[in-house]
Order: structure tokens, then sequence, then C-alpha cells
């Protein structure tokens, strides 16, 4: 088993950025400060986890938790098929983090779908625009404090009707 190691040398290494260190399901989750995230993320690569397997966010608004958001990194290493979960905390009043794309070309469409939904800024990100939303949308529909319905940008989109007519007979 290669974690423990790896955990205890982070702990050892970065000792001012772990959070605090849990486990659930069986999967370990290190909770760190973001501004260590890379470092810490290429300590990892560098040690067989060689795979990003999902990169999310999180809004703890509700939730608690050491900061307003967090961004969640679950990685893989093929070789010892152990499993990890990242979770580098950022604060609402500036929620920017060193990007992962250098690690893990995946990172780039991850990266700006979290920064498109949450507003999250990835800095040294190669392309980080909206994938999701219209270039011109003023929010970010994700966040916790985004109101449920929306404000109202969707009122003068065109109606779609899909589906089958039923009233329309075809000739077999």
């Amino acid at each position: 088993m290669l974690l423990p190691k790896i955990i205890a040398k982070i702990e050892n290494k970065f000792s001012n950025s772990i959070l605090d260190t849990t486990k659930f399901a069986g999967e370990d989750i290190i909770h760190i400060k973001g501004s260590s995230n890379l470092d810490i993320l290429k300590l990892f690569k560098n040690n067989e986890f060689n795979f990003l397997a999902d990169m999310t966010a999180i809004d703890n608004l509700t939730l608690g938790g050491f900061e307003r958001f967090s961004v969640v990194y679950h990685l893989l290493s093929h070789e010892t098929k152990e499993r990890v979960t990242i979770k580098a905390y950022v604060p609402e009043d500036e929620p920017v983090l060193p990007s992962a794309e250098s690690l893990w070309k995946t990172a780039d469409w991850q990266e700006r779908e979290i920064y498109d939904l949450f507003g999250i800024l990835f800095k040294g990100h190669p392309n980080l625009i909206r994938i999701m939303n219209p270039d011109d949308y003023n929010g970010h529909p994700l966040r916790k404090d985004y109101p449920r319905l929306g404000r109202k940008e969707r009122d003068d989109f065109p109606v779609v009707k899909r589906g089958i007519n039923k009233d329309s007979t075809v000739d077999w």
C-alpha cells in the first residue's frame, strides 16, 4: 500500500497546508488549503497516482467547512489500484486555485466547467472560458446563493416542442 506513505510524506512536508485527513466509504480524503493544491497534486502524480478520475466543486455555504468552496480531486493509481480524494478549500472573497491542467490534460474541461458553474478561477489555465453558459451570462448557477428559479434570464428563450405529436397520424 503506497497511499499511507504518501499521506505521511504530505503531512510532514506540507504540515501547514493540511487541514484534516478523514475517511469515507473506505477512501482517504485529504483536506488542504487551496494555495498548496498544485504542489500536493504533483506529489501524488509523481508517486503513481497517474489518473485524475474526476474533478468537481462544492459550495459549502449551508454545509459549513473550512472555506466557502472546495474543489475536489478524485485520483487513482493504476499501479496499486488505490484511490484518494483531495479537497482543496478556497475562500469566497478570492476563489482562485492553481490549475492542475499541466498535470492532467483532462483537468482542462473540468476546470472550465467549475469556473462556469461556480466562479472559481484557475490560475495558469490555458483557456479558461465558459463551457456551458453563454459568454455574456451573468452568474454561476451552482452556487448556493443563486436563485433556485434563476434570475429570469430564461423567460425569453424560445420554446422547443419535442416528443410524440398525438394529433398526427402516420400512414404505414
